[in-house]
């Protein structure tokens, strides 16, 4: 390649066929995203144990579980920003050591504010670990793949949490609740010893930060190893920030973008949390078992994968913000669906499996989006900052299903109110992307 054509390294990935290097990024950034879902979810599967051997009432229990959401709203707060200033390999591992030592910790705990602070701090790697694996997995796609690429990689979350209460159910049969925090700590410190040798860090973060060249040439021949790019010259199209990354995310033309991902991000774990906690309360009270109760919320993980995977290739294809906005209007209705058919099994896991494909799948590729939406420069700061948010949204959902049972509504009723915050994100992704057509329009007027 001549040295007189400067080579963007943004079209230069974009052009490239997917590589097996690139498919082992999107691996890693899998299983980083598998062994957080084991260990959030953790916590909900040793709960009962820990109760009994601790002799605890529910409301005891119950700092435990907040402890968790605390530590993964205070972490995507705290790490993103770090990931935009020392790049994300670096925090990403970090957050992975952190959350792993933490869990690990955990398993020795002797009493109930030991085991409340470890959590949170587990939360607190957590809550780094995911978003920047976002960022990171976003910035090596090429873009015509990204969204499908991307929404994959976040399934990890889903079978690891499923996972997780699988290997749960054997080990504290075999060795006690502390044994699964000890396999939730000692997977993710043997995985960040493999990312130290095997994640690459962002090109277009070394780009940005003028690191070396021969980093850079190294990472892009194992993207193309047919190109020769020994005497290739590289455009810098965006500069490092000089101010904390989150003052840009209030820029004039990133400011409603990021205010419509928060609302976004806000309304839909409100909801995703909402359901994930009472769905089984709501659905026992109709008269169902407890094991159907189970089978059919089960529905809406299952749902949430396969929607996931299904709007990701959508997005690659059709423009992004409205299949997301069509996705959660229609959650709106499916949601609705279940109060009406919360009576009969098959009919309520059917609306179910549609909620989650169309409410969790839109979550996911909401994040997807974020990614692509927000510069190099405040990227990671913008995925982890819509997550935090996020994540108040999801303490409002666990916590808000007690007051609507307290109200005295019917199930039909209590489901539509259930879901208007669905439809919310609908229309928030939909002005997104009018925000977004008008900021392309006014590029190509200048």
């Amino acid at each position: 390649m001549p040295a007189s054509q400067p080579l963007n390294v943004t079209a230069f990935i974009d052009r490239q066929p997917l590589s097996a290097f690139q498919v082992t990024i999107v691996v890693l950034c899998f299983l980083i995203v598998a062994v957080d879902g084991f260990d959030t979810a953790a916590i909900g599967f040793i709960a009962p144990a820990i109760r009994a051997e601790w002799q605890l009432t529910p409301a005891q229990l119950a700092p435990l579980f907040g402890a968790g959401l605390g530590g993964l709203m205070a972490g995507a707060f705290l790490f993103g920003p770090l990931a935009d200033r020392f790049g994300r390999k670096g925090v990403l591992v970090l957050s992975v050591l952190f959350f792993g030592a933490a869990s690990l910790a955990s398993a020795w705990s002797n009493d109930l504010w030991t085991l409340v602070l470890l959590r949170f701090l587990t939360g607190l790697g957590l809550g780094g670990a995911m978003p920047n694996a976002i960022t990171l997995t976003s910035e090596f796609c090429p873009d015509k793949r990204r969204s499908f690429l991307v929404t994959t990689m976040f399934c990890g979350f889903t079978l690891g949490s499923a996972f997780g209460g699988l290997a749960s159910a054997g080990l504290i049969d075999a060795f006690g609740w502390r044994s699964v925090l000890v396999a939730g700590g000692v997977l993710p410190l043997l995985l960040a010893v493999a990312l130290v040798w095997m994640l690459p860090e962002s090109v277009r973060y070394l780009m940005m930060t003028g690191k070396s060249r021969e980093r850079i040439v190294a990472t892009l021949q194992k993207i193309a190893p047919h190109e020769d790019l020994r005497s290739a010259t590289f455009a810098v199209s965006e500069q490092r920030a000089t101010t904390s990354p989150v003052r840009h995310l209030f820029r004039a033309e990133l400011l409603r973008g990021t205010l419509l991902f928060w609302l976004t991000f806000f309304m839909s774990l409100l909801v995703i949390y909402l359901l994930s906690s009472w769905l089984p309360t709501l659905l026992r009270s109709t008269g169902h078992s407890l094991r159907t109760a189970a089978l059919v919320t089960t529905m809406f993980q299952v749902g949430g994968t396969v929607g996931a995977i299904a709007l990701g290739w959508l997005m690659d294809r059709i423009n992004p913000h409205y299949v997301l906005a069509s996705s959660y209007s229609l959650a709106a209705v499916c949601i609705a669906a279940v109060g009406s058919f919360a009576s009969e099994p098959v009919a309520a896991g059917i609306a179910v499996f549609l909620a989650g494909f169309c409410i969790s799948g839109s979550q996911v590729g909401a994040n997807a989006l974020s990614a692509s939406f927000y510069p190099t420069d405040c990227r990671a700061t913008g995925v982890s900052w819509a997550n935090g948010v996020g994540r108040i949204g999801s303490v409002v959902g666990s916590m808000g299903g007690a007051t609507m049972l307290s109200m005295g509504l019917g199930m039909p009723a209590l489901f539509v109110l259930v879901g208007i915050p669905a439809l919310i994100a609908g229309v928030s992704m939909f002005s997104l992307g009018v925000v977004r057509r008008e900021r392309v329009a006014g590029r190509l007027a200048v």
